[in-house]
């Protein structure tokens, strides 16, 4: 039964990052955590999806910003004592590429057994059944576990990656110019 618990590589034992979104408490693999940071001034683009808060400077690196909120269409975060990007590195069609996550909070990082993971639920659960990986149990509830490249992937990834090579384009010239 545990082969079949783990089935796919995003549900695993391990550490996971537990975050707030609103009411609601999310988790994810460490692993594909970069850093957490408190929300710095974002760059709006225009004609992106609602999701896409902007782009923030991250060491020179232009990193798009998620609002996880709004990718659940749900409504838009509200930015606050606690709020906090997270920094996620997924699989892009070029490589590995660095997301920022918006979160209400982050709460712990929890050592998950085999033994508390759960395959996901074939009834939704406000959001979209591929963005979950499973379910890790806490005591007498349950925990969201996402899959992160899935939450930050496919045609919207190749956009960001996109809004994110003309940022750079434009900072280089920027940089010419000055």
């Amino acid at each position: 039964m545990s082969s079949e618990r783990n089935a796919g590589t995003a549900l695993q034992a391990g550490q996971y990052l537990m975050f707030t979104l609103g009411e609601e408490t999310f988790g994810c693999r460490i692993a594909c955590i970069r850093e957490i940071i408190e929300c710095p001034p974002m760059t709006a683009i225009p004609l992106t999806p609602a999701f896409l808060r902007g782009v923030i400077n991250l060491r020179g690196a232009v990193v798009p910003v998620i609002d996880l909120s709004v990718r659940f269409e749900r409504g838009r975060t509200a930015l606050a004592e606690r709020t906090c990007i997270v920094i996620v590195e997924v699989a892009g069609a070029e490589g590995p590429q660095l997301l920022g996550v918006i979160v209400d909070g982050v709460t712990e990082v929890l050592e998950v057994d085999t033994a508390d993971l759960e395959m996901r639920p074939s009834l939704g659960g406000g959001i979209r059944a591929d963005f979950v990986a499973g379910m890790i149990r806490q005591g007498d509830q349950f925990v969201l576990a996402l899959d992160m490249d899935k939450v930050l992937s496919g045609d919207e990834l190749a956009r960001l990656v996109d809004i994110q090579q003309q940022a750079r384009g434009e900072q280089a010239r920027e940089g010419a110019l000055n």
